[in-house]
């Protein structure tokens, strides 16, 4: 999926990671013309999208019940971040190369479907970086969260998890933190 990271322009950080339990899936009832249909730019989940507008109608974000991603694992993280803005559930259809996070592809009684669908909870890590002159990088992260030096001195970092201190100093190039 699309990574969420920091990049340091100063040589200190400090990391704290948290979990939070997000619902992602079916809180209401989908209804035609209440759904939207979202594509990676692959063909082949464009034509999806086009197929399910053509049957089910088509709304804007803001304005939908659920909001469907067609795509693979990668674009479905991406939706996830957009639709928790927004407050909407997410249902993923595999249009895409994996696809371990979504159901299969199909026109046919998708309401069903979407009706029917578990609400399942996400957990994604909360990353908060404090730069060694006071500055706040924040973001949510579903997949992992990457922290990268942007100066030739080498980064100092320190990381806790759940207001725990786990590394209280690395000097590295960068870290990567996986959920």
């Amino acid at each position: 999926g699309a990574p969420r990271h920091a990049g340091l322009g100063t040589s200190e950080a400090s990391v704290s990671l948290t979990a939070t339990g997000l619902p992602v899936g079916p809180a209401r009832k989908a209804e035609a013309g209440r759904i939207c249909f979202v594509a990676s730019p692959a063909p082949v989940a464009m034509e999806g999208c086009e197929q399910l507008a053509g049957i089910y109608g088509n709304c804007k974000p803001a304005e939908a019940d659920i909001i469907v991603a067609l795509g693979g694992d990668g674009f479905m993280l991406e939706t996830i971040h957009m639709a928790l803005e927004l407050g909407k559930p997410v249902y993923g259809m595999n249009r895409g190369s994996v696809g371990f996070l979504m159901n299969n592809f199909s026109t046919e009684g998708l309401l069903e479907r979407l009706n029917g669908a578990q609400e399942a909870i996400l957990y994604p890590l909360r990353m908060h970086a404090v730069t060694v002159t006071g500055s706040v990088e924040e973001a949510l992260a579903f997949n992992e969260v990457s922290l990268l030096r942007q100066i030739r001195q080498a980064a100092k970092i320190r990381i806790s998890t759940d207001g725990r201190v786990r590394l209280p100093e690395l000097s590295c190039d960068g870290v990567l933190i996986s959920t």
